[in-house]
């Protein structure tokens, strides 16, 4: 278990740069004791550690220390993201979910920042809390290029009083999918209730994105 927490406290010192000790404590939900303890342990055992006191204080790694994942291109960061947030039911299964989602952890925080900010995305975008079962609805793949693009949707496009959605994420249920609509977020639309869709060329002002790097 420790050795799982020194690892994770080292990609985020490599991929985030200055962060302080309450930060990395809340993260890893430890005691700011329990922190201190391993930057000493990492310090021991070699690496860069540099300490930096004060109200501006915390720790970062020094002289430039690397050792970063390949980036990924976009569509593949973004892929990555989908199958990290796929369903863990066979790792529950096999008694392995918790140690899966440490992985998948560990995995994303070991990409450099832009991959990371694109996989994040990723996840935020497209949800699942159900395993897929059903051969696919063309209407998925539609609103998943809305999502991207911010593109203004009508739903119901066809009847007498169609309704107009600003599109800005998909979620897996066990009932089928449903699209998150940013005029009304917590109303997610049932896709089997959306009737035909119709993806317009004018765009919605987009949500701005949630940057996990500290300000």
């Amino acid at each position: 278990m420790r050795a799982s927490r020194l690892l994770r406290i080292l990609l985020v010192l490599q991929n985030r740069g200055r962060v302080t000790t309450l930060q990395l404590a809340t993260e890893l939900e430890v005691a700011r004791r329990t922190v201190m303890r391993d930057i000493d342990a990492l310090t021991e055992a070699g690496l860069p550690i540099v300490v930096h006191r004060g109200n501006a204080g915390g720790v970062e790694l020094g002289f430039n220390y690397q050792s970063r994942l390949i980036g990924l291109a976009e569509d593949e960061a973004e892929a990555l993201g989908v199958i990290l947030a796929l369903p863990k039911s066979l790792l529950a299964a096999l008694g392995i979910e918790s140690a899966g989602r440490l992985a998948c952890d560990k995995l994303v925080e070991s990409m450099p920042g832009i991959v990371r900010l694109r996989i994040r995305q990723a996840q935020r975008r497209f949800r699942f809390s159900a395993e897929l079962g059903d051969p696919p609805d063309l209407r998925v793949s539609a609103l998943a290029a809305a999502i991207r693009d911010s593109a203004i949707t009508r739903i119901h496009a066809k009847s007498a009083s169609p309704r107009t959605i600003h599109p800005i994420a998909l979620e897996c249920r066990p009932a089928g999918w449903a699209v998150i609509d940013a005029l009304e977020p917590r109303c997610p639309i049932p896709l089997n209730e959306c009737g035909d869709i119709n993806i317009s060329a004018r765009r919605f002002a987009a949500l701005p994105e949630i940057n996990d790097s500290p300000t």
